[in-house]
């Protein structure tokens, strides 16, 4: 029955990762650490599919090792954060829903670039290759 549990997650994650990667505002990676971590769980076929996945390997193994994030991501987060949050102000929500979630956006977006960013590996696996 955990595994069950573990492996939903895992399946639920993928998709809203999927859907990030289609939609913009949404987003892709946080979803695949998510999906990533439930896989460490219960599902290490699945892990270990994503830690290896070409486009987004590096970023999840990064993130599980040191809980690093690449700046590229961190701007394209906080861009889209932004769009989404002027997007929000234009609606007809209620004026608390906008402030609650602009101000989350600000939040995460503060916490993420506190995050500490990937050192320059790639250059050296990149030396030691041609060594």
């Amino acid at each position: 029955m955990k595994i069950l549990f573990w492996r939903t997650l895992v399946v639920v994650f993928i998709i809203l990762g999927f859907i990030g990667a289609i939609l913009p505002g949404m987003p892709t990676t946080v979803f695949l650490i998510l999906a990533a971590w439930a896989a460490s769980k219960g599902w290490p076929q699945v892990d270990a599919w994503l830690l290896n996945h070409p486009k987004y390997g590096a970023t999840l193994s990064a993130w599980r090792e040191n809980g690093t994030v690449p700046r590229k991501a961190k701007w394209i987060a906080s861009i889209m954060m932004l769009i989404s949050g002027i997007i929000m102000l234009f609606t007809n929500a209620p004026l608390a829903i906008k402030i609650f979630t602009d101000l989350t956006m600000l939040i995460v977006a503060i916490w993420l670039w506190l995050r500490p960013e990937p050192k320059l590996t790639v250059i050296q696996d990149v030396m030691e290759k041609v060594e």
